[in-house]
């Protein structure tokens, strides 16, 4: 545990005070990969995303396995950091936000939003939409391969930057139908308890009882997948720390622009990653001193 919680920590690190290295999350191999797949006749075809994810995913796991118990565990944990370094992002969300908030004029700004949609073909400029999509984007970019480097290693991490690419943009159109719809769907698997544990970590980080009554409204028909139970939190945390900022600002807006929503859940995001590094690191402590 010590040692993913520092492979996670480096990782984070060089992702944000050495992003000239981001330079280094090529996917392009693995789209070429998917559209050669995509591109053959017959009984392979149909199969393209299976063996399209399975190779890669293979070979990682047989390196974490073959190094596990060298040197001290030196080469896992260098592994660890290289699996999540790459398999984070690609793209840096806090500058994509920034980018938002710092473009001059509606058309600047919409080009700006753009990375934000990547299962759309345009960007939503509005407050909702744009809390919803910071909070989609967290989780495909941040939590979605920290939590499955959590549970499985590099392998997960790996895994899970893998499907979400199969899933979106040019991967997914060098797919049959089918087989996106099915990278969609194990995406969406994938997704469901890393966005049952953002929920509930929002709802320590911001107003709990918005963030449970989003979260029972959304689940009133019953546990479904979907990320809608986080869109409405993520908007209802918001809506209530804007209330708090006008309540304290004796020249707040009567009602808040789009981009002090942006703003907003862009912090948010920030708390719930630092209460998920530092309930990793009190499991840590708590190892030690067991």
């Amino acid at each position: 545990m010590s040692t993913t919680l520092v492979a996670v920590i480096v990782a984070l690190l060089l992702g944000h005070f050495a992003r000239p290295l981001t330079v280094l999350r090529h996917h392009d191999w693995f789209v070429g990969w998917l559209g050669l797949l995509g591109r053959e006749h017959g009984g392979l075809r149909a199969v393209a995303l299976t063996l399209g994810l399975l190779l890669p995913l293979a070979a990682v796991a047989t390196l974490q396995w073959l190094i596990g118990d060298w040197a001290y565990g030196l080469p896992a944990l260098l592994l660890g950091i290289a699996a999540l370094f790459y398999a984070w992002g690609p793209r840096d969300l806090d500058l994509d936000v920034e980018a938002i908030i710092d473009a001059d004029g509606f058309e600047a700004r919409h080009e700006a939003a753009k990375p934000l949609f990547p299962q759309r073909e345009d960007a939503i400029i509005e407050g909702g939409p744009l809390v919803e999509a910071v909070f989609r984007c967290a989780l495909w970019r941040w939590f979605g391969p920290l939590f499955w480097f959590l549970v499985l290693g590099p392998v997960g991490a790996i895994g899970y930057r893998l499907v979400a690419l199969s899933a979106q943009g040019e991967a997914r159109r060098r797919l049959s139908d089918g087989q996106g719809q099915s990278a969609a769907t194990l995406l969406g698997l994938l997704d469901w308890p890393v966005a049952q544990l953002m929920t509930l970590t929002l709802a320590l980080a911001a107003d709990f009882d918005a963030v449970i009554g989003a979260w029972r409204a959304w689940h009133s028909e019953g546990i479904r997948l979907g990320l809608g139970h986080l869109e409405a939190a993520a908007r209802a945390s918001v809506a209530v720390e804007l209330a708090e900022e006008e309540a304290y600002a004796a020249d707040g807006p009567a009602q808040a622009p789009a981009l002090l929503e942006l703003r907003d859940a862009m912090s948010l995001v920030w708390r719930i990653l630092v209460i998920w590094l530092g309930a990793l690191a009190l499991f840590v402590v708590a190892g030690f001193v067991g």
